[in-house]
């Protein structure tokens, strides 16, 4: 018998067209009920129901509970990494969507990855912090140096602060679109809270693409001058 973890499980998880479609939809961080992910699969549900269950079972997503509803989400962090990395293969290998249309250029810019900043400006963001070493590797994962951590805990953003105290405030999640590192984990989750309350972007309506304010581009193109 052969040791180790099992990828078949998954793969055939994912693997499934409407199971696949709706893992996608989950990427953009928010919980959907089974209705709403059912369109997005477009299948009856029924059949949504019996997709979600082995999802579920498959610990690729989790349930939430708000009063009389009942929602779902990924499972993690490492759930969306992987569907990440899995759609950069999938790219790289020529297997696209058919139907591509405006808001694929979008997408590649910038877009939402889970809970934080995915396409070129977080490639950009990726670049900067660790070109001006705010951020150095630890293992597989991120850890902010001193610099980092002044940049952090003088962020008027509590949860840039909070996550200044961590151990490992992030991760490098490789972009598909771009196929380079952007900032995933805690620390990136807070960057992107606070680019939205400073409104240098907001997210576009039942959409993962994220738009940058003039303020915004402004804002990222004299980091990457830097």
């Amino acid at each position: 018998m052969k040791l180790g973890p099992d990828i078949t499980i998954v793969a055939s998880l994912v693997g499934d067209p409407a199971r696949a479609n709706m893992l996608q939809a989950l990427m953009s961080g928010q919980a959907l009920t089974a209705t709403e992910l059912a369109q997005e699969a477009g299948v009856t549900p029924q059949t949504a129901s019996s997709h979600l269950a082995k999802l579920e079972a498959g610990g690729l997503i989790a349930p939430q509970k708000q009063g009389r509803h009942r929602y779902f989400r990924l499972k993690d962090s490492e759930v969306a990494a992987a569907l990440e990395s899995l759609a950069g293969l999938a790219d790289h290998a020529g297997h696209r969507r058919v139907r591509t249309g405006p808001k694929d250029p979008q997408m590649r810019q910038a877009r939402v990855c889970y809970d934080h900043l995915a396409g070129d400006f977080g490639v950009r963001l990726f670049d900067h912090m660790t070109q001006r070493k705010m951020l150095e590797f630890a293992d597989a994962e991120l850890t902010l140096t001193s610099r980092g951590k002044h940049f952090a805990q003088t962020s008027a953003s509590t949860s840039m602060r909070s996550a200044a105290r961590g151990a490992r405030c992030g991760k490098a999640c490789l972009d598909w679109s771009v196929r380079r590192n952007h900032l995933a984990g805690s620390l990136g989750a807070a960057i992107l809270e606070r680019i939205f309350v400073l409104k240098w972007a907001r997210r576009e309506r039942a959409s993962r693409v994220v738009s940058f304010s003039p303020p915004g581009r402004d804002h990222s193109k004299r980091c990457s001058a830097r």
